[in-house]
């Protein structure tokens, strides 16, 4: 005969043999082909932005989803010429909020620091160009 127990948190299932022996009474619940988030990538139909998607690894949802969603969204709503520059500010909250959790987002390696310090400089240098731009 199976039986549950509870240790702590889980929750212990023993079955038998005999309990697999007899077929599943579950139901699948059929998918909806409607549903908005079901298997649509990073971009909705609609253009929004899919929170949800796996590819995203969670950084939505994290301690610092909030700068995450306000610089992804920049970026991707950019109409730059340079894609994403008119987001630097964003970015950099985003980048010190991180900081703030160095177990959760590990900092990169030298090799890659230098790389990172070499597109946010060209960032700047991007922003300031657009500006003085604007000015003449």
């Amino acid at each position: 005969m199976s039986y549950c127990r509870q240790e702590g948190k889980d929750r212990i299932i023993f079955a038998t043999k005999e309990d697999h022996e007899t077929p599943s009474s579950a139901e699948l619940v059929a998918d909806d082909p409607d549903d908005p988030y079901e298997e649509q990538g990073l971009i909705l139909p609609n253009g929004d932005i899919n929170w949800n998607c796996p590819c995203l690894g969670g950084m939505a949802s994290g301690p610092c989803g909030e700068q995450f969603k306000s610089a992804f969204s920049c970026f991707h709503y950019s109409t730059e010429e340079i894609k994403g520059s008119d987001c630097v500010d964003q970015f950099r909250a985003m980048q010190e909020c991180m900081q703030k959790y160095p177990d959760l987002y590990p900092q990169e390696d030298e090799n890659d620091e230098k790389s990172s310090k070499d597109l946010e400089a060209a960032s700047m240098e991007a922003s300031a160009a657009k500006e003085e731009e604007g000015s003449s």
